[in-house]
């Protein structure tokens, strides 16, 4: 058992059979002069007020004995949302039409938009959770949430209001949601963007730092021996050597030697170089193999085992990890949403909150959280995977004591692939996560 008192952490040992691993916090109250942009320890002492606060009582728990329910009961849910399949930017003359000879999926909606297949696959997991939200008794069947009860709020995103939509219309058929949502559809709501709050020289330094750190001090040179057999399994599928790019541009293959970091205040953290453009292909390939029937044709011709469409994913988790999962980049591209997500785990009459926005955003919330490394298994991206839920659940106790667990919940691939019906006897996949 954790606990914490005035911002300071006590520990003894503490088993059930239930609950392998618990975190009880109590409320406290702390001041950070985060300001001070030369002092990274206010950074980090940032961070931890950030977690502890949103995680006022917290449990980590490995699945559900019989005798659960008898302990716990239910009592509000948090869901923070990437948005379901895409299509990506694969029109005449862009980048991802002049880097292979071969014809893309016909996608079913308009560049970056949610595609027909996301939509379909957002209401079935909508439903879903419908059916376990009534069986933990939160909502009953056809249920009509009064004013303040339940909130969905979305970037403004085109794919980000219609993934809310979507999901609003599985779970609450009846209720007629309203989809919150701040800037014109098509913008950028400040809340989801993952744009440094400030940058520097100094903090450029530190971010570097704890890239070296990651890869055991070798940095980059680690890093560009790692993306070497992804770049060249990608290279022969969309057949490099025969593409525009190759023949106009003399850019027959993804170059593992030109990335560059980018950290400037007030905009997302950027990497120029193939690793972009690797990520770009990288993403379109893992979109059309969801969408296209035949895996075979998804991959241009190859036939891939899911091993090496997992390798495809890497790269997309990869350059993640470089932006976003950084301790320096995650608290501050995060602040925004940790702050929204902590006043709705405090709400008292709040008894579910949906919140739809990107892959960088469950990875920087994750990041600055320190949630223990994991991977996902049945999932071709193996840490954010399309349609992914980040699920914080608050659970009352017999004891009268407040817990919170934490899952992702997402559909695995064979359920994207064939657009699984799922309910209580055929879920979505549900991976619990620990501090």
């Amino acid at each position: 058992m954790l606990k914490i008192y005035a911002g300071n952490i006590t520990s003894s040992v503490y088993q059930e059979p239930d609950l392998p691993y618990v975190l009880s916090c109590v409320d406290f109250i702390t001041t950070v002069d985060f300001m001070n942009k030369e002092c990274f320890m206010h950074l980090k002492l940032f961070f931890a007020v950030i977690v502890y606060l949103l995680l006022n009582y917290t449990c980590v728990y490995a699945g559900q004995p019989g005798d659960f329910h008898e302990k716990y009961k239910l009592e509000q849910v948090l869901v923070l949302s990437r948005h379901n399949i895409r299509t990506p930017l694969s029109g005449s003359g862009s980048a991802l039409a002049r880097i292979t000879p071969h014809k893309w999926f016909d996608w079913t909606s308009g560049p970056a938009d949610l595609s027909l297949r996301g939509g379909e696959l957002e209401t079935l997991m909508g439903q879903y959770f419908r059916k376990w939200l009534v069986k933990e008794k939160l909502i009953t069947e056809n249920y009509i949430p009064r004013r303040g009860e339940m909130l969905f709020y979305s970037n403004s995103r085109y794919r980000t209001i219609a993934t809310a939509q979507y999901f609003a219309g599985g779970m609450l058929p009846v209720a007629n949601v309203r989809i919150r949502y701040k800037m014109e559809p098509g913008g950028m709501d400040p809340v989801f963007h993952p744009k440094l709050t400030f940058s520097g020289d100094n903090y450029h330094k530190i971010v570097l730092h704890q890239l070296e750190e990651k890869y055991g001090g070798a940095g980059l040179p680690v890093l560009r021996k790692e993306l070497e057999e992804n770049y060249r399994l990608i290279g022969n599928i969309l057949d490099m050597e025969h593409s525009e790019m190759a023949l106009k541009d003399n850019f027959p293959r993804l170059r593992t030697d030109d990335i560059n970091i980018v950290l400037t205040a007030g905009k997302e953290p950027a990497v120029k170089g193939s690793l972009r453009l690797a990520v770009q292909a990288s993403d379109a390939l893992i979109l059309q193999y969801y969408e296209e029937a035949d895996p075979v044709k998804a991959a241009f011709g190859h036939e891939l085992s899911l091993e090496e469409w997992r390798k495809i994913g890497d790269v997309k988790d990869i350059y993640g990890s470089m932006l976003f999962k950084l301790p320096a980049v995650a608290v501050n591209v995060a602040n925004p949403l940790l702050k929204l997500m902590r006043k709705a785990l405090l709400s008292t009459r709040r008894r579910f909150t949906f919140l739809c926005g990107h892959e960088t955003n469950i990875a920087s919330v994750l990041a600055a959280l320190q949630i223990e490394p994991y991977d996902l298994p049945d999932s071709v991206e193996s840490r954010t995977p399309m349609g992914v839920k980040l699920v914080i659940n608050k659970w009352r106790g017999k004891d009268g004591e407040s817990y919170i667990s934490i899952d992702m919940v997402y559909q695995t691939v064979r359920q994207l692939r064939e657009r699984t019906m799922l309910d209580l006897n055929n879920p979505p996949a549900v991976f619990p996560l620990k501090l």
